[in-house]
C-alpha cells in the first residue's frame, strides 16, 4: 500500500511526483481504491447508498487524542470545541476520549448531553447568548464563559429561579492576537470575549452577584501551524490571567488557554511540531500549580482533533471540456463543503488536498492524469472544489475525495443553497 499524495504540480506521472504539501499519511490506497475505517472506498460508498457524504475515520479520531495524551504534559485537560464537527456520533466518540466539551450554543449542548459528555466539564462560549441558553446552561450545571456583561443578570435570575450555582468563567478579548493565525479571534476590536481592561469591574459584579466565578478563558486564533506563535501566545495568555486573577471574586480553578493548533491543507504546509509546545506547557503547569494551585489548565482543539480523519466522496456526474479545460461535474459543492470551495474565510482561494477514485473496471480506458477543474451542480461560478489540479484522468461514475474534510465541513456549508439534495454522514 502506499500512501495518498494528491498534489497541485501537473508536471509529472501522479504516481511520481513529489508531494507539495503534507503527506497525507492517515489513508492509505491499495489496489486503486481508498482504505477509510478499514474499508475499501467502494464498499462504503454502497454501505452509505449515496453520494456526497462526509466520512470520519474513528481510529485516527483516538490516535489524534492519543498522541496529544502522550505527547503533552499529563496534568494539561484536553476539551473538544464541537463547533468543527458537531455530528453526535463524533461528539459521542469524542466525549469518551478527551476531557471535556466546548459547545457554542444550546442546541450543540443538547448533542454534548446526549452523547454522554460531563455536564461538569462542558464550558460554553459564545457572543450572543439568549436568556434561555443561559438558563438551560445554569439547569444542566455547566460552566458559562461570559462574553458581556449583559449575561451576569440573566444567570444571577436563573440561579435564584432554580436554586442551583450559575457557573461562570470570563472569556477575555486580549489585547494581543495569535501571530500567523488563519482566523483571529483576540486583539484589537472584537465581538469576541471582555476586552481585558473591562475585566476587573467585570469581576466585581460577579461577585456582587453571588455568582460562582471559576476562572478564565482566553482564545486568540485558530488555524496556526507555527509553534513559535502558539507558544508564544499561551504565555501571553497565562500572564494575563495572572493579572486579572488579582481582581478575581474566589481562586481560579480553570484556566482555557485556547487552542489554536492547525492543519496543513495547501502546498507548503507542513505538520506543526508539537514538541516546542508540550515544553512550554509543562512549564506553564509548573507555575501554575504555585500561582493557581486550585486550578486545571484547559486546551481547547477542534480542527486539530477532527479535520485530519474526514473526507468529503462526491461522484462525477458529467465531464465536460470547454475551450480546452477539463471540467469535472460533481454530485455536490460548496452547498457541502463551502470551507473547499474557498469561501469560509480563505483570501486567496487554493485547493484543499484532492484525489480521484475510479469506479468500476473503466481505469483503463481513462489511465493517467490531467489538469481538471472539479465543480458542483450549483448555478454560481464560487462552486469550485478544486481548481485547474493534476488529477487521474476521471470519467462519469468515478468519485471525487476532498481530504481535511473532517472538520468545518458538513455544518458549516449553505445546504439549502438552490434546494439540491442533502449529504450523508458517517462515522466509520
Amino acid at each position: 500500500m502506499a500512501d495518498v499524495t494528491p498534489t497541485n504540480a501537473p508536471e509529472m506521472p501522479l504516481q511520481r511526483r513529489a508531494p507539495v504539501h503534507a503527506p497525507l499519511s492517515q489513508f492509505v490506497v491499495g489496489e486503486g481504491d481508498l482504505i477509510v475505517g478499514g474499508q475499501p472506498l467502494r464498499q462504503l460508498v454502497a454501505r452509505v447508498g449515496q453520494t456526497p457524504f462526509f466520512a470520519y475515520d474513528r481510529q485516527l479520531l483516538a490516535a489524534r487524542v492519543k498522541t496529544l495524551r502522550n505527547t503533552l504534559p499529563p496534568n494539561i485537560k484536553l476539551h473538544y470545541a464541537m463547533k468543527a464537527n458537531p455530528m453526535p456520533a463524533v461528539v459521542g466518540v469524542m466525549a469518551g476520549l478527551v476531557d471535556g466539551i466546548d459547545v457554542a450554543s444550546a442546541g450543540e449542548l443538547k448533542v454534548a448531553l446526549d452523547m454522554g459528555a460531563n455536564a461538569a466539564e462542558i464550558s460554553f462560549a459564545g457572543p450572543g447568548k439568549r436568556d434561555i441558553e443561559l438558563r438551560q446552561a445554569v439547569a444542566a450545571g455547566v460552566l458559562v464563559n461570559v462574553e458581556s456583561a449583559r449575561e451576569l443578570p440573566a444567570l444571577a435570575r436563573a440561579a435564584a429561579e432554580l436554586g442551583l450555582p450559575a457557573r461562570v468563567a470570563v472569556r477575555v478579548n486580549p489585547d494581543f492576537e495569535l501571530k500567523g493565525s488563519g482566523m483571529k479571534m483576540g486583539g484589537g476590536p472584537k465581538q469576541f470575549g471582555v476586552d481585558a481592561e473591562q475585566v476587573p469591574d467585570l469581576l466585581a459584579d460577579i461577585g456582587r452577584l453571588g455568582l460562582a466565578f471559576e476562572g478564565f478563558h482566553l482564545f486568540a486564533g485558530s488555524q496556526n501551524l507555527k509553534a513559535e506563535s502558539i507558544c508564544e501566545a499561551q504565555q501571553k495568555s497565562y500572564e494575563l490571567a495572572l493579572r486579572l486573577s488579582r481582581h478575581a471574586p474566589s481562586p481560579v480553578k480553570f484556566l482555557n488557554l485556547g487552542g489554536g493548533f492547525g492543519i496543513p491543507y495547501f502546498p507548503g504546509e507542513t505538520a506543526l511540531d508539537l514538541t516546542p509546545i508540550a515544553a512550554n506547557l509543562a512549564e506553564l503547569a509548573g507555575r501554575a500549580s504555585v500561582d493557581f494551585p486550585q486550578a486545571h489548565l484547559v486546551i481547547e482543539l477542534g480542527r486539530y482533533f477532527v479535520g485530519e480523519a474526514g473526507i468529503y466522496v462526491t461522484r462525477v456526474v458529467d465531464r465536460k471540456v470547454s475551450r480546452g479545460q477539463v471540467f469535472l461535474v460533481t454530485d455536490g459543492g460548496l452547498n457541502h463543503h463551502l470551507s473547499a470551495s474557498g469561501n469560509f474565510g480563505q483570501v486567496i482561494r487554493k485547493n484543499y488536498p484532492v484525489t480521484v477514485i475510479r469506479a468500476g473496471d473503466s481505469a483503463a480506458a481513462h489511465a493517467g492524469t490531467e489538469l481538471a477543474s472539479v465543480v458542483g451542480p450549483l448555478c454560481t461560478p464560487l462552486d469550485l472544489l478544486a481548481d485547474k489540479m493534476a488529477l487521474p484522468v476521471a470519467a462519469e461514475g468515478d468519485w471525487v475525495v476532498i481530504f481535511q474534510s473532517g472538520a468545518y465541513g458538513a455544518s458549516a456549508s449553505p445546504a439549502g443553497f438552490l434546494s439540491q439534495p442533502l449529504f450523508a454522514e458517517v462515522l466509520v
